[in-house]
């Protein structure tokens, strides 16, 4: 039995968990999930019926891990030998950008994906305050460091870059020359390369089974 069972669909957030399970070398099996009937195995492992949802094989017994930004924080730890922790110097921007993408930044980009205009004077109720702001801090940020945490790869980036490709595909992101360089450095990457040549391959396979 694999270490891990990741369930899955193509072209949607489990590429995010993808990623990072390339990232750290896991041995992984895939369970494809489609949009309509779930598998009793996910669903027994993760009510919701959500991807990515994975299943960690343990000595002790099984833990079942979802949200993408959980799975990702979660193999780094399990996987310290990958080198995607931070240091001690680095947790401060680890944890604030890789919190900063899971909240003010999916909150702003869905809200503009939606058309949902928050009225000035309610900006202080929501947790990204407002898209032109969510979006400056980010800039400031990545327009002096090349990742995250500064000059190295962490998984925060693995997070991060996946809410710019969302951002960035649907044209909710300025094509702000620091996000442009930033997705292209994490892009090149061949744990991302691979991930999504598997997410590619799925895409095919999961079409010509239906």
């Amino acid at each position: 039995m694999a270490t891990y069972t990741f369930f899955t669909n193509p072209r949607s957030r489990g590429l995010i968990a993808s990623w990072a399970l390339h990232e750290v070398g896991a041995d992984f099996a895939v369970v494809p999930v489609g949009w309509g009937d779930k598998p009793a195995a996910l669903l027994a492992a993760n009510p919701l019926g959500k991807v990515p949802t994975l299943v960690h094989h343990a000595a002790e017994g099984d833990r079942v891990v979802s949200e993408a930004a959980a799975i990702c924080t979660y193999l780094a730890e399990q996987h310290p030998e990958a080198g995607l922790l931070p240091t001690p110097a680095e947790s401060g921007h680890y944890h604030r950008w890789l919190f900063f993408a899971a909240g003010p930044l999916e909150q702003a980009l869905m809200a503009r994906m939606l058309g949902w205009e928050l009225p000035a004077e309610r900006e202080g109720t929501a947790g990204f305050g407002s898209f032109d702001r969510t979006v400056a801090a980010l800039d400031a940020h990545l327009s002096a460091n090349a990742y995250a945490c500064g000059d190295r790869f962490t998984m925060a980036d693995v997070y991060l870059t996946s809410q710019f490709d969302w951002g960035l595909n649907l044209k909710l992101l300025p094509r702000h020359d620091a996000f442009l360089a930033y997705a292209e450095r994490c892009h090149a990457r061949s744990a991302y390369q691979a991930a999504l040549a598997a997410d590619r391959e799925l895409y095919r396979s999961t079409r010509v089974e239906a």
